[in-house]
């Protein structure tokens, strides 16, 4: 049963059978085609959030444009909710990208001066049309949306208690639960900041969230701040909440400051910014963001992540440099990396593999003859540039290992003479619980591989990672403020036993 929208108009868009997520597939469906994607192969981003407040105008577009910056955090669904001069809420959304799911014509139909959108990748909550969001609610002082990036863990107990007291939960998501939980508590006569911070003590997890009512939108995230989160200004005055500052580029505003973690924030345009610390700050930034998740343009810690990402380009070479001819890097992500590490070994960079960023997924079958060759639908390599040459080849992290052989192979067909890998992470041995979907630790070729046999799988002449301390250290903050988990199986935020057995495969391994 769906929840009651009689006071806020819901536009769903049914998914395009040529926009099928992979996951909504039979085994057999995918044999074929899914070690040949780039992006299968790497740890992938949850979702990304976005929210304006103006005095007047329309903002959906604004919200759009956001959503578009933002597309890397999230390619299965969008959403806009806009709020009305009435206070009430129209929403556009559905499968597939932003540029496919909204034009012209939606966006001049979503008239308003409050908006929040959200792009999303599934990891609690499958891929369907039910669970795109923003989640929008009705409660006794209007509509209340909300759009979550992260994972509770705490999920399943959550939806189960909201039943149990007669909630109609139409998706299969954790961030439905926040939702509903925040109706819950404004239906017990508690105000929105109130109800809001007696939701988010019912969540454990990783949580940065967008949320907007009537005349007021609000940021928040986990004590932990796993997830980022960010508050902008634009110079006509409009307040701005988005994952990362890329975001806030794009529609000219300018940063004010990170959410901080622990930290609910309302912000109306008659008071502004209005800060609660409704739980002690305890930072744990997933490192993944600094090392390969955000955009490299947004800005972390008074830099950007292009800066961070070549310094640890820079430390791999001081840790682990081999004589060659060349480096090269692994598009996109690599590229910074591979720059960082030419610079400091002295070793010319060059561009030898070159990356078709037209090309989505794609469910036609290929031949028998492309499928033999590989990735080169994503990538092709410049023989020119390879041939005859012994080469460094850096990228940010290997998962399964199924696309590094790949590229590997098209290297010394390109005429490579020997293939050197560099790595700027450390192996991933552990599943992510917090908002990234990665493999079952038993799909993580570092959780039972040494890295010589690594090397030995992938056939690769040498294969060396980044060292964690490096890492961290080339952050130049305090190296306490991470969550390394993939990387050490620390968990900061505790992981109920059952949700860990459906990741966590193989035995004695760290808790």
């Amino acid at each position: 049963m769906l929840p009651d929208y009689s006071d806020h108009s819901v536009f769903v868009d049914e998914m395009p059978k040529d926009l099928i997520n992979p996951r909504d597939l039979d085994a057999d469906d995918l044999e074929a085609d899914s070690d040949d994607d780039i992006e299968t192969d790497k740890p992938q981003e949850a979702c990304g959030v976005f929210g304006v407040l103006a005095s007047q105008g329309d903002v959906a577009k604004l919200v759009y444009f956001g959503l578009y910056a933002l597309q890397h955090r999230g390619q299965e669904s969008a959403g806009i909710t806009v709020y009305d001069a009435l206070g009430n809420t129209h929403t556009h959304k559905a499968m597939g990208l932003v540029a496919q799911i909204f034009n012209e014509s939606i966006l001049s139909e979503l008239k308003g001066s409050l908006a929040i959108g959200h792009n999303r990748y599934s990891t609690t909550g499958s891929s369907k049309v039910c669970n795109a969001q923003p989640i929008i609610v009705n409660t006794r002082l209007g509509d209340f949306a909300l759009a979550h990036n992260g994972n509770l863990v705490n999920a399943t107990e959550l939806r189960g208690e909201l039943s149990a007291q007669g909630h109609d939960l139409a998706s299969t998501t954790d961030s439905e639960g926040i939702a509903f939980a925040v109706s819950e508590a404004v239906a017990d006569g508690k105000t929105w900041q109130a109800a809001i911070e007696t939701a988010l003590n019912r969540c454990h997890g990783a949580f940065s969230l967008v949320m907007a009512m009537p005349n007021a939108i609000a940021g928040a995230r986990d004590a932990y701040g796993i997830r980022p989160l960010v508050i902008g200004k634009t110079a006509e005055g409009s307040y701005v909440l988005s994952s990362e500052t890329c975001g806030l580029d794009i529609i000219g505003a300018e940063y004010v400051r990170e959410v901080l973690p622990g930290e609910l924030v309302i912000i109306t345009m008659e008071n502004g910014i209005q800060s609660l610390q409704w739980e002690e700050s305890k930072p744990k930034l997933c490192v993944f963001e600094m090392i390969y998740f955000a955009r490299p343009d947004s800005v972390m810690h008074d830099e950007s992540l292009y800066t961070y990402r070549m310094r640890i380009g820079a430390q791999l070479a001081k840790e682990n440099l081999v004589d060659a001819d060349i480096v090269i890097g692994v598009p996109d992500s690599g590229i910074p990396a591979a720059i960082g590490f030419s610079r400091e070994s002295g070793i010319p960079y060059a561009e030898g593999l070159i990356k078709n960023r037209y090309v989505g997924r794609t469910f036609i079958q290929p031949t028998q003859a492309m499928r033999e060759s590989g990735i080169r639908m994503k990538l092709n390599t410049l023989k020119d540039v390879l041939k005859n040459k012994r080469i460094i080849v850096i990228d940010d992290s290997i998962v399964r290992g199924t696309t590094s052989r790949k590229i590997v192979r098209a290297l010394r067909e390109a005429g490579a003479t020997e293939v050197h890998m560099r790595i700027s992470s450390p192996p991933v041995t552990h599943p992510c619980f917090y908002g990234i979907d990665t493999d079952s630790q038993d799909h993580l070729i570092a959780s039972h591989n040494s890295v010589e046999a690594i090397a030995k799988q992938i056939e690769v002449d040498t294969l060396a990672y980044l060292s964690h301390d490096a890492m961290l250290k080339a952050t130049q903050i305090d190296t306490t403020h991470f969550c390394t988990a993939c990387f050490t199986g620390k968990y900061p935020i505790a992981v109920p036993d059952k949700l860990k057995r459906t990741k966590l495969m193989l035995e004695n391994t760290a808790t």
